[in-house]
């Protein structure tokens, strides 16, 4: 499954953009590349995780990326901000 992230921008912002860029090109790539860095980090801890408590490690990354989150060693941002949220509100 893909998935489709669009923004919007001033028009002067993309022309600041233009000025270093093709601000798509820019934009794709630090999107990829932030994604790889978090797969990275993801699958390390699935590593550490799954050694020491003799879980099979599930093959591929994708696979990887899910049975970190099924296990619950990894969670949203979105879902650990709400959480602390409710913490401090607690």
């Amino acid at each position: 499954m893909t998935q489709t992230i669009s923004i919007e921008i001033t028009d002067t912002q993309h022309k600041c953009l233009e000025y270093v860029s093709n601000p798509l090109d820019w934009a794709s790539n630090a999107v990829l590349n932030r994604a790889r860095i978090a797969q990275d980090e993801i699958v390390a801890k699935l590593v550490e995780h799954c050694n020491a408590n003799n879980i099979a490690l599930a093959v591929g990354g994708d696979a990887q990326v899910t049975q970190a989150y099924d296990l619950g060693i990894v969670d949203t941002a979105a879902n650990i901000a709400a959480s602390q949220q409710s913490a401090v509100g607690a």
